[in-house]
């Protein structure tokens, strides 16, 4: 097998600095939030503009597969849910 299956994956909630919420998948967290706060090369386009980012929300997942459907279970969410999300958990 091998590749990045293999890896960790991570569905993740960043906190902008303009108060809004960027959904993501990694299997590095740490690499992507540098990413998205400009000290790597990469991060999406969103958060470009909405530095500092702060990881605010991470669940594990066992695959990509995985991750990339919760992502999208978390993006459906109304704002008011997302905030109970994180509510309910710790990092």
């Amino acid at each position: 097998m091998g590749g990045s299956e293999d890896k960790q994956w991570w569905v993740y909630l960043l906190r902008c600095k303009d108060d809004t919420l960027y959904c993501g998948v990694s299997n590095d967290l740490t690499r992507r939030l540098a990413q998205h706060n400009g000290e790597l090369v990469g991060g999406a386009k969103y958060t470009q503009a909405r530095r500092p980012c702060e990881l605010v929300y991470q669940q594990a997942c066992t695959n990509r597969s995985q991750a990339c459907i919760r992502e999208a279970e978390i993006k459906k969410l109304s704002r008011t849910q997302k905030k109970i999300l994180l509510s309910s958990s710790q990092l």
